[in-house]
């Protein structure tokens, strides 16, 4: 992960987005959807694949279009591939099968039967769990299962949709997605976009520019939908490595990426904070070059911090630029005649330095004592 710049002076508020054809024509979409989903497209197949045929060879079963069908649908192509949402999911269609088979035991098939087990199961469904996706998944299975035909004997449905979650679930363990690739292309795009309004932000203080201090605080703003993508992806290759095999040894990199993202996460509400006091400071069009260079130090380091992520080796680096700067952070020795709403703004740094320190290995009570008392 390259260490980040300085954003160029010249450079503009906003990047244009072409909208020409060939944009819209683009293949590039497309071929990475398949990339990113090429693991999810071969558990989906191999586990759908045999559920059909063990059903099918061991059981006997002339069709067994459940066995797949759950398999399919307990994995999906979801980011979110937790074994614990998988098990939820086929927990869901077993319910909603043996609702159906039971009702179809006592009442027969037919249009007012499916009426009758859809609004049973997710009743059903409702009560017992309270995800949603988990009353969809056992409506849907129920409503298959009282369409297709009776077989010779009660619940061979059952044991279909049992084999085809038990082969999803195995799955998930013996062949799991790559959740690292994932999570760390979620970390770079945090990391970029907290980059980027910390790089508006020096922007406006360097310059004495509203605009550009107004434009950081928007993108500071919109730092929680990039966090919150990043949490996901780490939970789920937390839970996939805890199950799978293959995956164990990398729990420990994967603790250490889940310090950071609580440090970044801390940083970026503090980075709010930053550029909020940075937009009400530029009101008067003066230049502050000597609030701007700490935070672009800041910003330089918290690069270094992201490179960290993919290389251990460079925390010690990243570790040492931070307390450099943390180590300065005095309001009234850096600024003496600083105004109160300087002060304040100077001030919002140090829990900014802390949260960085703390991702890039300290713990909070040695990022906290690296900062002078004020």
């Amino acid at each position: 992960m390259p260490e980040p710049r300085d954003a160029p002076e010249t450079s503009p508020l906003t990047a244009a987005i072409p909208v020409t054809w060939r944009r819209r024509l683009s293949l590039r979409p497309g071929l990475e959807r398949v990339r990113d989903s090429g693991a999810a497209i071969a558990q989906i197949v191999i586990a759908a694949t045999g559920a059909f045929l063990l059903a099918h060879y061991l059981l006997g079963h002339e069709a067994p279009l459940l066995a797949a069908t759950v398999s399919i649908s307990s994995l999906g192509l979801a980011r979110d591939a937790r074994p614990r949402k998988v098990v939820e999911t086929v927990l869901g269609m077993l319910t909603g099968i043996l609702i159906s088979e039971l009702l179809r035991l006592v009442f027969g098939s037919g249009p007012w039967q499916l009426a009758l087990t859809l609004a049973v199961t997710l009743l059903v469904a409702r009560f017992l769990m309270p995800s949603p996706q988990f009353a969809v998944a056992a409506a849907i299975q129920s409503a298959i299962a009282m369409v297709l035909p009776a077989g010779p004997l009660p619940f061979l449905r059952l044991a279909d949709g049992a084999i085809g979650g038990a082969l999803a679930i195995v799955m998930t363990a013996l062949l799991p997605r790559n959740p690292m690739s994932t999570e760390l292309r979620d970390a770079r795009v945090l990391f970029a976009a907290l980059d980027a309004a910390m790089g508006r932000v020096v922007q406006g203080l360097r310059r004495g520019d509203a605009v550009r201090a107004d434009r950081g605080l928007e993108k500071a703003r919109g730092l929680q939908g990039d966090v919150d993508a990043w949490r996901t992806s780490l939970e789920s290759a937390q839970a996939v490595s805890a199950l799978s095999p293959f995956l164990r040894p990398r729990r420990i990199e994967l603790a250490r990426h889940a310090r950071v993202l609580q440090s970044v996460d801390l940083a970026a509400r503090n980075l709010r904070v930053v550029a909020r006091r940075a937009a009400y400071v530029v009101r008067d069009g003066e230049p502050r070059p000597a609030i701007a260079e700490p935070l672009a130090e800041l910003q330089r380091a918290a690069g270094v911090v992201a490179h960290a992520l993919e290389d251990i080796s460079a925390e010690p680096a990243a570790r040492e630029a931070l307390l450099a700067i943390a180590r300065r952070l005095d309001p009234a020795a850096m600024m003496p005649d600083a105004s109160q709403g300087e002060l304040a703004l100077l001030a919002a740094l140090r829990p900014f330095a802390v949260d960085l320190l703390v991702a890039s290995g300290l713990t909070h009570a040695e990022a906290a004592a690296a900062i002078p008392r004020i």
